[in-house]
């Protein structure tokens, strides 16, 4: 990496790089990361314009090494609890909690280090060993001999054998995927420490032939009692293998270049999620979906239908037996606790109100980040003819945990029965 010339701009700000900076792949990879929203890159005069969007994280190219930082100043353990809660993962323990600063080299390492927390408890209990079937050529028979390839291949001749045997074996999939993002992620560390001790991990691991392997690995896993805890590993495994860019929370098929990307919107989301969940079960509350027969459509216009659909759609109960509402949630990944809500989001969330709650009262609920405290206000919007509806407008601080943050979200909902 020393050869690379480090390159640090804002989360949504922008950077003018030299025509030299940038070689030809270099332009075809941000231009795939460009076509998924992820950045701008567009021709000056003198080089390249690059703007960063709400994608934060490394991203090294042949001759740049790109590091695009969060607007928000989350401590390390913070962004790592965060993290961690959007996707299920465990949470930090405290004892390693202290390997995850937030250094100037950006987020990358702190999964980095988390996949090695997780690896080295794995190789504690002992890997998981499964039977793998194998085909060899053996002086003596050892398992099944392969009789056709005995006769076909060694034309009978008995002084080398074709087996076939079925043996307990580490080499699974499970642990190759590790072995892996493990190899991916010492290529990626930027601290000497941590380099060298995934270094020396990744040998107690196998590995796959291609990352690519390893992910469709990773996607044909299911967790049983027997595998059960490879579930975390392998999330932070994943985060390190598809770290190229975004389509569902931090993936890109199509991405190559090496790096770690978060795509701050889809994280925040998932927070978001889980947020209104945990905070509405002890209610009698539970998420439903939001399309098909529970969605907003809009037909009759040109082209194909459209359709409104919030992040989460709370079903809630109210005093009427077994009756139930409906509460919509939308996260805002924005520093709507600087600035005024937008009106584009004031009509989107107006739209939910009116196509979920009662038409008595109307209301929805946005949830941004902040820092410096939770903070709750109410939008009251009115016409000449009366009220439209009312949106809450909830910021989350991110530097409370989440749990504190789930039982302040919970006071907060406006509730049908209040």
């Amino acid at each position: 990496m020393s050869d690379r010339t480090e390159v640090r701009l804002a989360e949504y700000g922008s950077v003018l790089l030299g025509a030299d900076q940038l070689t030809p792949r270099d332009v075809e990879r941000l231009r795939a990361l460009q076509t998924r929203g992820s950045l701008g890159l567009d021709q000056a005069p003198a080089g390249w314009r690059l703007k960063a969007d709400a994608t934060v994280g490394i991203l090294v190219l042949d001759r740049i090494r790109l590091v695009i930082e969060s607007k928000f100043a989350i401590p390390g353990e913070q962004l790592m609890r965060w993290l961690a809660y959007a996707l299920g993962a465990p949470a930090p323990l405290p004892a390693t909690a202290r390997r995850w600063a937030t250094g100037p080299e950006g987020y990358v390492d702190l999964v980095a280090a988390a996949l090695l927390e997780q690896c080295e408890q794995l190789v504690r209990e002992g890997l998981r060993r499964d039977y793998v079937r194998r085909q060899s050529l053996q002086p003596v028979l050892r398992g099944r001999l392969d009789v056709a390839a005995q006769v076909f291949r060694r034309y009978g001749q008995l002084d080398q054998l074709h087996v076939r045997t079925f043996d307990r074996e580490a080499d699974i999939e499970d642990n190759r995927v590790l072995g892996t993002a493990l190899r991916v992620a010492r290529t990626l560390a930027t601290q000497p420490d941590l380099a060298r001790d995934l270094h020396t991990i990744a040998d107690a691991f196998p590995q796959a032939p291609t990352p690519d392997a390893a992910l469709r690995s990773l996607d044909r896993t299911r967790y049983t009692r027997l595998n059960a805890r490879y579930r975390a590993a392998h999330t932070w495994a994943r985060l390190l293998l598809c770290g190229g860019g975004v389509t569902d929370l931090l993936t890109d098929d199509g991405m190559t270049a090496d790096g770690l990307l978060l795509a701050m919107p889809a994280l925040w989301e998932a927070v978001v999620r889980r947020l209104a969940t945990e905070a509405a079960a002890p209610h009698g509350g539970h998420a439903v979906p939001s399309g098909g027969a529970t969605g907003i459509t809009v037909r009759g216009d040109l082209g194909s239908t459209s359709t409104f659909r919030p992040d989460v759609l709370l079903s809630l109960p109210v005093r009427a037996p077994s009756a139930r509402t409906l509460l919509p949630v939308d996260a805002k990944y924005k520093r709507y606790d600087r600035y005024g809500v937008g009106a584009g989001d004031v009509h989107q969330l107006l739209t939910y109100g009116a196509g979920y709650t009662p038409s008595a009262d109307p209301r929805a609920v946005i949830v941004h980040p902040c820092s410096g405290g939770h903070s709750h206000r109410t939008l009251q919007v009115s016409g000449p003819r009366g009220v439209l509806g009312s949106i809450h407008v909830l910021g989350v601080d991110t530097h409370a945990s989440p749990h504190q943050a789930a039982l302040w979200v919970r006071s907060a909902l406006p509730w049908a029965d209040r």
